[in-house]
């Protein structure tokens, strides 16, 4: 009796709580702003059952082209009921102007509901084709592909974001997508943003309440000042539209269309950093950042070995700038630093840290001193420059040679062995000597002078017409001028070989910025797909740019691979032809 009881009282309070929960009477329209000529939908839709004498508001100002047509929707998902009742009108409005449509009523379990007053934007009147039925233009009314930018005047080095969205309104359908062109980022660094899924979003566009899914997003960074354009997105877009007709249940029959849609371009302005105030070690990082330096020992014997590590951590552009260099005393061998990135790109923007590590050893018995260092940096958000400065550094080596140091002199210490006159008291008396003099008249001098000119002249005839020839020679001299850039830009990779990693790199660095140099081409722009285009724009021969490209992958390729003095030297002769090359046909 007890169980009868309490399950009695549960369903009477289950009760008494659904029917405290008041119904709503909400109106949705279509749009909120249109022209004249054009229709809107009205919906006023109930969500709870038992409603009856249902009122229309006196659609003053509007025309009702259609309507009222009813439905009713019921559903049970996880034990939760819902219930919809919606009544529907097309309207078309008779003036422009601020519209209103007033409320509508509805009475359930003996009280009346009314809905809320919507107001309505009416403009001129619109181009519309001769049959609105038509798919392009319905596709084009409904669907946009929009590109939303987070800052349109960002400083150079601080990141923006730009988004492609896909706004789709309720009245068609979307079945395939394809992109036809992707967006161009000239002038910025750019890397694309994981999107997890493609998750269906409502939002609006207009004012109006759209569907719309995230297609891309990536983040930017300019690195020069000027308007700089983003293309558009391009794509393909499969829709289905209505038809205008119904099947045998009522339901609308649809038509798929294929269409091409296209972003706005979007301008971004970047500004300049301020010169006021900028440090003198400043090296564009921008952001928000931490700068620390540590030394792994501080006490050591000679020969042995400690790292500094000099870090930057935070938020901003880790990638485009760095770090600071560590002083040492030359009683401190120092080696290059090897560099360690943990950097991520994500939502939030570019976070992690950048690490720099250097070897030192130490040579002789002593305590030496390692400067501090500094770093710089631009805060957007405070639009001022931060500098974060470390303390001393001191290394204490207990153990090995000596050194002795006279007037500031680091002098090794050495036994002094007497040998001859190795040493010698101050003079206090000077003997002077005449020297000889003879007359510059009729001397070997005189007539060397007096024959010059006459000897320059023909000389100097024969130069100039050798030089004339050579100007002349347009062939030779582009040989030569391609000789000398070559050489120009390989003087560092030279320099390193018998490195492995160094050689590679300096080769790797000086074929970029020779592109940079004569294509005109950022370094954020420089993949083997865009110098091939590029190259192949500029008419240069196929063989050349495979050879280029070839050296290329090559200098990629040998960082992981063991190689030896004479392959670095047969690469680095066969990125001087292919510059040669290409410096000839450019």
């Amino acid at each position: 009796m007890k169980l009868k009881f309490y399950i009695s009282l549960f369903i009477c309070l289950l009760s008494l709580s659904l029917v405290a929960q008041e119904a709503t009477l909400k109106t949705t329209i279509s749009k909120n702003k249109l022209g004249v000529n054009q229709r809107l939908r009205v919906e006023f839709s109930i969500d709870k059952q038992g409603g009856d004498n249902f009122a229309p508001p006196n659609f003053s100002n509007f025309k009702v082209v259609g309507g009222p047509s009813q439905s009713v929707s019921q559903s049970w998902i996880n034990g939760k009921v819902s219930f919809s009742q919606s009544y529907t009108y097309i309207l078309q409005p008779n003036r422009k102007g601020e519209l209103s449509i007033g409320s509508a009523s509805i009475k359930i379990g003996g009280k009346i509901i009314k809905s809320e007053p919507v107001k309505i934007i009416v403009l001129d009147a619109v181009e519309i084709p001769k049959n609105p039925n038509d798919p392009n233009y319905i596709a084009q009314q409904n669907i946009h592909l929009v590109a939303e930018i987070s800052k349109s005047k960002p400083y150079v080095g601080e990141g923006v974001y730009v988004e492609y969205r896909l706004y789709v309104s309720e009245n068609v359908s979307v079945y395939d997508t394809s992109v036809t062109e992707a967006p161009k980022y000239n002038g910025f660094w750019s890397q694309d943003i994981k999107i997890n899924g493609f998750p269906v979003k409502m939002g609006k566009y207009n004012g109006e309440n759209y569907r719309y899914i995230v297609l891309q997003k990536a983040l930017l960074i300019p690195t020069k000042t000027g308007k700089l354009s983003i293309a558009p997105m391009k794509m393909d877009i499969v829709i289905g539209v209505p038809s205008g007709r119904s099947d045998f249940f009522g339901n609308a029959i649809t038509r798929n269309v294929r269409r091409e849609f296209a972003s706005a371009k979007k301008i971004i302005s970047p500004l300049s950093l301020p010169l006021e105030g900028k440090p003198a070690n400043f090296y564009g990082a921008v952001g928000d950042f931490n700068f620390d330096v540590s030394l792994s020992k501080d006490i050591l014997k000679a020969n042995e070995t400690s790292q500094v590590k000099v870090a930057v951590s935070g938020n901003g552009n880790l990638k485009l700038f760095e770090l600071p260099t560590v002083e040492t005393p030359v009683e401190l061998e120092m080696y290059q630093p090897k560099r360690k990135e943990n950097v991520r790109v994500n939502a939030s923007g570019i976070s992690g840290a950048v690490i720099d590590t250097y070897t030192v050893v130490p040579q002789y018995k002593g305590k030496y001193k390692i400067p501090s260092v500094s770093f710089s940096y631009f805060n957007p958000k405070e639009k001022k420059y931060k500098t974060i400065a470390t303390e001393d550094f001191y290394v204490d080596v207990q153990e090995g040679k000596e050194l002795v140091v006279l007037d500031t002199t680091t002098v090794r210490k050495q036994e002094v062995v007497a040998a001859g006159k190795n040493f010698r008291y101050i003079a206090t008396k000077t003997n002077f000597i005449t020297t000889k003099k003879s007359d510059f008249f009729k001397s070997n001098l005189f007539y060397i002078l007096l024959l010059l000119p006459l000897i320059a002249i023909p000389v100097g005839i024969f130069i100039a017409k050798r030089n004339e020839e050579r100007s002349h020679d347009i062939v030779g001299n582009k040989a030569r001028k391609a000789e000398r850039l070559a050489k120009k830009y390989l003087s560092k990779a030279q320099k390193q070989l018998g490195k492995k990693e160094a050689f590679y790199e300096a080769l790797e660095r000086a074929l970029h910025n020779y592109l940079k140099a004569k294509l005109g081409i950022e370094t954020a722009d420089i993949s083997k797909e865009k110098i091939t285009e590029m190259l192949v724009h500029k008419k240069v021969e196929t063989a050349t740019i495979n050879q280029f490209i070839e050296v290329l992958k090559s200098s990629d390729f040998a960082r992981y691979t063991p190689y030896t003095a004479t392959q670095m030297k047969e690469e680095f002769e066969r990125a001087k032809e292919v510059i040669v090359q290409l410096d000839k046909q450019l």
